[in-house]
């Protein structure tokens, strides 16, 4: 338990920012979401839409430090490999 002014103000301080990013990550992850399940219903066009819509929260994500950098350059990369799979099957 805090004792120390200091350190309580600490513990509110890290509570306060756990629950920011708690809902910057939750955000993230619906945008993904909604990215996968367009390509898994094989629309190209309604991926590519939300691709586009997804890229600007994940470097959000980089930004507030949510997520690290490299992770979501993996992640752009790889989904946008798969959008652009998806107009090859067609």
């Amino acid at each position: 338990m805090a004792n120390t002014e200091q350190s309580k103000k600490r513990a509110r301080q890290s509570e306060a920012r756990y629950a920011v990013n708690k809902a910057r990550r939750s955000r993230i992850r619906t945008f993904l979401r909604k990215v996968e399940e367009a390509i898994a219903s094989g629309d190209q066009a309604a991926a590519a839409d939300a691709l586009k819509a997804a890229q600007p929260e994940l470097a959000r994500g980089v930004t507030k430090g949510v997520l690290h950098k490299n992770t979501v350059s993996r992640k752009i990369s790889r989904l946008s490999s798969r959008v652009k799979g998806l107009g090859a099957k067609a």
